[in-house]
């Protein structure tokens, strides 16, 4: 049986220079009207995740908490992993690796270059980039098919089947 793989890149931070450590960086104002719009398209969609894994990181947090809002889970349920905050690709296939294998659909929310990285290895590298060149856009989700287990994900062994980014969600909506 095959997995799906919810990739969440936190939404729009702010930049205020009065807040000095980029750890407890919150959402600006477009990342927390962002968040819940890919909170509604998954719930749209009826793909709601057998478990939530975050980087501990206020601006990703406060990412996931509007989406989970959004889908009516409980906060409770969100797992934090303080090795996403500002992972490699090899610590973020370890974060996927330590998945008990008897769940089916995982969201990992957390911060580029990471998210981009993995999403290119799971998927390669020809994805669909903004007209900037930009993947993982901020609050972008990509939904990765992959092979049955959490534990071995080699390089292309995923297949993304839809990459959504709030502001193209917007333009459809509005």
């Amino acid at each position: 049986m095959s997995r799906e793989l919810l990739l969440l890149r936190h939404a729009k931070s702010s930049w205020d220079m009065s807040v000095a450590r980029d750890f407890i960086r919150p959402l600006a104002a477009r990342g927390r009207r962002d968040a819940p719009l890919i909170g509604e398209w998954l719930a749209g969609q009826g793909l709601v995740p057998d478990v939530i894994v975050s980087s501990p990181a206020v601006r990703a947090m406060q990412t996931i908490q509007a989406v989970c809002e959004t889908l009516a889970i409980p906060q409770d349920s969100i797992r934090q992993d303080e090795r996403i905050y500002i992972a490699e690709l090899s610590t973020l296939l370890e974060v996927l690796a330590s998945i008990p294998s008897g769940l089916h659909r995982v969201l990992l929310t957390g911060h580029n270059p990471g998210m981009d990285q993995l999403l290119i290895h799971l998927c390669g590298p020809d994805l669909p980039r903004t007209a900037s060149g930009k993947l993982m856009t901020t609050a972008a989700l990509a939904r990765i098919e992959l092979p049955d287990g959490w534990q071995r994900l080699p390089a292309g062994c995923g297949r993304l089947l839809q990459l959504v980014r709030p502001r193209e969600l917007a333009r459809r909506l509005g």
